[in-house]
């Protein structure tokens, strides 16, 4: 992907496997409740596969062009949690709660510590 730029690169793949990651692990509480929990173990590593295709090398590419193993981490928690609140209040049907601003300002100070200077 050389013509896109780094961060979209890095970040647009993270975000990406970490839709498949929140339907992998969490999506089989809602879809498959009543199935035995090997068949939503299964299924759940299936779908996990496709979120190791995007992650790794999102965070190769990533790592190869200059951000820390630290910022990518942190870079992954901000993306989960992006992608898990609209997951848990669309898919889930979870009520949106304040702790969510709460801990995504959390974040926030987090990415400044870990990418400032």
């Amino acid at each position: 992907m050389p013509s896109l730029s780094l961060p979209v690169q890095t970040f647009g793949l993270l975000l990406l496997s970490n839709v498949f990651m929140t339907v992998a692990w969490y999506g089989h509480l809602k879809s498959l409740a009543d199935r035995p929990w090997y068949v939503a173990a299964l299924l759940s590593w299936g779908i996990a596969l496709f979120e190791y295709l995007l992650q790794v090398p999102a965070n190769r590419i990533g790592y190869a062009g200059g951000y820390s193993l630290a910022q990518l981490k942190i870079a992954q928690e901000v993306i989960t949690l992006s992608v898990f609140m609209p997951f848990a209040v669309v898919v889930m049907n979870q009520p949106l709660k304040l702790d969510y601003l709460w801990a995504g300002l959390c974040l926030v100070g987090a990415v400044y510590f870990i990418f400032r200077g």
